[in-house]
């Protein structure tokens, strides 16, 4: 078909007067018609050819910039949720972090608390052991006292009676004796 324009072109024989002088804005009906026709001609090739993969390729960039806005739009929205998500997990950790922190207190209070309940019982006992050697001590300083005593009573008694008795005898009397007297603890405060 463009032979056929063309050769259609090249028949047409213009007049010489009416071969315009160089003038682009003077009007000439022949050049005026063949310029429109081209143009149809040429417009219905790009409409047919070229317009449709324009149109695809203008659609495909829109649709392209749409998806890329909505990904935009997806991964904003994923950052949000990811950022609530790490400041609650923040808020949780500080919170787990004062449980821990009070718990430890707790536990360093009953330690303390345990170690000087252990520390008084341990006191007690001492005090306690104290207590019970003293009177062992003074059980057996009486004792002693009570053996000198008895030495002297008999020292004393051989003398004034000046006749020697058997010291057993003399010592199971004078023990009978010591025996039968109460004695008397006093308390210190």
């Amino acid at each position: 078909m463009p032979t056929f324009i063309f050769a259609l072109l090249q028949t047409t024989t213009v007049p010489e007067e009416s071969v315009p002088s160089g003038d682009l804005l003077s009007l000439n009906g022949g050049l005026m018609f063949w310029t429109f026709v081209v143009f149809l001609i040429l417009f219905a090739i790009l409409g047919k050819v070229v317009f449709p993969k324009i149109t695809a390729a203008v659609e495909a960039r829109e649709k392209a910039l749409e998806e890329a806005i909505e990904g935009a739009k997806r991964d904003r929205e994923e950052a949000a949720r990811a950022l609530a998500e790490q400041l609650r997990q923040i808020e949780a950790a500080r919170l787990e972090a004062q449980k821990i922190i009070v718990e430890g207190r707790q536990v360093g209070d009953k330690l303390r608390a345990q170690m000087i309940e252990e520390t008084h019982q341990q006191q007690q006992q001492m005090l306690e052991r104290a207590r019970r050697e003293i009177e062992q001590e003074k059980e057996r300083a009486i004792a002693e006292l009570r053996r000198e005593a008895i030495e002297l009573a008999i020292a004393g008694a051989s003398k004034v009676i000046e006749k020697n008795l058997d010291d057993q005898a003399n010592r199971k009397i004078v023990e009978s004796f010591l025996a039968s007297i109460p004695v008397t603890e006093t308390k210190r405060g």
